[in-house]
């Protein structure tokens, strides 16, 4: 059973105070549930545990003040100075958030000592009731996407295999069948991701557009794509400021992202072509028609694809902890594939693979910039094994 990082950090917020609620977010199928599980198993405090996805109807009003009030009983009955509370899927709830904030300040002005965890699929489902109704409430403890050594310790998986299969620790029982791979992926994974967390949280207009930016989107991953050129190859796409709207409800969901072009100019960063970029490489790999891991391995100019990709999607999770910016940089014919902003600091990531040889991007880049480190990762330099295993934040 893999120990995630956030498990260790949940509980020692749980053995503090009472200050805040603890939310739980991330996309889907990274193991939320099952390291609310763990952690509950090492806790000393007397908890409840409730599921909102077993709520018949999602306008059911009372169902959040009928489960707080369970665990105001049952802190009484048993005398405990504490109490833990804790609800997955709260989001499946209509304004959940108005009800969390009546109960929570409830408790707050009869010092009734209830800690709270709430779960829920994505940032995107999460973010309006935070930001509007529990400000100041609530700590966010973000779970991304399985990393290498969490697939390798868990199955045995070399980096070749976590570059082509991805992250989704579900979906990696199938991986030895590409086309039973494809079809959990789809069914199980991509299918709620774009109905449940985005469809349904969000008025979309062209529910459709949306189904088909995604796919374009990750088919795409590490290339550079123009607003245009996507509406040229989208069925009834509308306008640019629609598809800009609908990119960035896929950004908040974890599962695709247009990084910007690095410019100290603000206005330039956002009138640049953005270059697609997925958060997990499973994404790329299920939105791929036709690929085999065997074709995508032994063609080194789609391998490159794949590897850069997948360098991509170890700097976009790390992104919130380390708290910098990720884009790209190109003029002319030179280009680095990432740039990693803090602080008024940049930091270079130039990925070495078969899909191009090396340019003079990164020395144009160093006299333009000044970078304070830059980094040349696989190929002959440094093995992305290592890469991904490094302290990032030793380079901010």
């Amino acid at each position: 059973m893999i120990i995630r990082a956030q498990n260790k950090e949940l509980l020692a917020r749980l053995a503090e105070p009472r200050r805040t609620i603890q939310v739980i977010a991330g996309p889907r199928q990274v193991g939320k549930t099952t390291m609310i599980n763990q952690v509950l198993k090492q806790v000393n405090i007397p908890y409840l545990f409730f599921n909102a996805d077993a709520v018949a109807e999602p306008i059911d009003s009372k169902w959040i003040a009928a489960r707080w009030e369970e665990a105001r009983a049952q802190m009484r009955f048993r005398n405990e100075k504490e109490f833990l509370l804790v609800i997955d899927e709260i989001h499946k709830i209509d304004n959940w958030s108005e009800k969390v904030k009546l109960e929570w300040d409830t408790d707050t002005f009869h010092d009734t000592n209830i800690k709270v965890v709430l779960l829920g699929s994505s940032r995107l489902l999460l973010k309006k009731g935070l930001t509007e109704s529990l400000a100041g409430r609530f700590e966010l403890l973000p779970m991304g996407h399985w990393s290498f050594a969490e697939m390798q310790e868990a199955f045995g998986w070399d980096i070749s295999r976590y570059v082509y299969f991805g992250g989704y620790p579900g979906s990696a029982a199938y991986a030895g069948n590409e086309m039973r791979w494809r079809k959990y992926m789809r069914q199980s994974i991509v299918a709620p991701a774009i109905e449940r967390d985005v469809l349904q949280t969000t008025v979309i207009y062209k529910p459709a557009l949306m189904h088909q930016l995604f796919a374009l989107g990750c088919a795409y991953s590490g290339e550079l794509l123009s607003i245009n050129k996507m509406l040229g190859q989208l069925q009834d796409a509308g306008n640019a400021t629609t598809l800009a709207n609908y990119l960035e409800l896929l950004t908040e969901s974890k599962l695709l992202v247009p990084l910007r072009k690095f410019s100290v100019d603000q206005s330039r960063k956002y009138r640049s072509i953005p270059k697609l970029q997925v958060f997990n490489n499973a994404l790329l790999t299920v939105m791929s028609d036709g690929m085999t891991y065997e074709k995508a391995y032994t063609s080194p100019d789609l391998w490159g694809r794949w590897v850069e990709s997948a360098v991509g999607c170890f700097l976009l999770d790390k992104a919130d902890d380390l708290e910098y910016q990720l884009y790209y940089w190109r003029e002319n014919n030179e280009e680095v594939d990432f740039v990693l902003s803090r602080g008024g600091q940049c930091v270079a990531i130039e990925v070495k693979s078969g899909r191009r040889q090396m340019n003079n991007g990164l020395s144009v880049f160093r006299d333009k910039f000044h970078p304070r480190y830059s980094l040349v990762v696989g190929g002959d330099a440094m093995p992305l094994e290592e890469f991904f295993a490094g302290d990032l934040g030793a380079l901010l």
